[in-house]
């Protein structure tokens, strides 16, 4: 039995748990899975690596986006009105990728990132403490822009999604990090899903793959929830500025090399 099932699944299935940790604590699982399956499987075309990605991470990301909603106390109406236009806009994101060229817009990104470490650093309370603004229909505005504006960047390019959305949740809505983390979640989900809406009727997940990969992205996702909950702000505040470090080297990479 063991011997039809393909060597490379064992690669991926580790890979996706790995993902599924980091992704719950912090975002940024896409930095390990989506390499790992272009490294493992480079025989399949662009598409059917993303949509299997995309597959396997949206139920990592659901299940942390539900263990956070049971735990964690955040403010629901800026959330779902930033999930709600995210949906649309990634959806509009991923059919402009045919469109628009990516190169451009990394120089972009990597100025966003290195902007958002130095404004962490620099101010050192940064979402260290929780203190939720009121919700007018101005924060249900930038609710609304902010998930239009990153549901968009997700579906068009991604690296850095789950960053960014915490970022912004601490900076307008007054979040620590461990409820950016959470709100950031279910926003992320609302992508996740729109990109799977074009992947998974044109056929472009490989479902052999995809499903063993999607519950080690559960299994990972549990266990990173469980050590952000433990670890709480200070432990994700630390984790998201190694990871947007890493993001930024990436993208520099990316950009110049």
């Amino acid at each position: 039995m063991l011997d039809m099932i393909p060597p490379e699944l064992w690669w991926l299935v580790a890979i996706a748990f790995i993902a599924g940790l980091v992704d719950a604590a912090v975002g940024g699982g896409g930095l390990v899975q989506l390499p790992g399956l272009f490294t493992v499987l480079p025989q399949h075309s662009p598409a059917l690596l993303f949509g299997t990605n995309k597959f396997s991470s949206a139920f990592g990301t659901g299940a942390a986006a539900w263990r956070y909603a049971r735990n964690v106390r955040f403010p629901w109406r800026p959330v779902l009105f930033a999930a709600a236009t995210a949906f649309v806009f990634s959806f509009l994101g991923a059919t402009a990728v045919s469109l628009l060229p990516k190169d451009a817009v990394r120089p972009l990104v990597l100025v966003l990132l290195v902007a958002m470490l130095g404004y962490t650093l620099w101010k050192k309370d940064f979402g260290a403490l929780h203190r939720p603004r009121e919700v007018g229909r101005r924060e249900l505005v930038i609710a609304l822009a902010i998930g239009a504006a990153i549901g968009f960047y997700d579906g068009f390019f991604g690296p850095g999604t789950g960053s960014f959305l915490i970022f912004l949740f601490v900076r307008f809505f007054g979040l620590d990090f461990l409820r950016a983390s959470a709100a950031s979640k279910v926003v992320n989900l609302s992508t996740n899903f729109a990109a799977l809406s074009f992947f998974v009727p044109t056929g472009n997940v490989l479902l052999l793959f995809a499903v063993p990969m999607a519950v080690a992205n559960i299994v990972g996702s549990v266990v990173g929830t469980r050590l952000a909950l433990r670890g709480g702000t200070p432990l994700i505040r630390k984790l998201f500025v190694g990871l947007v470090v890493v993001l930024i080297a990436r993208m520099g990479w990316d950009t110049f090399a």
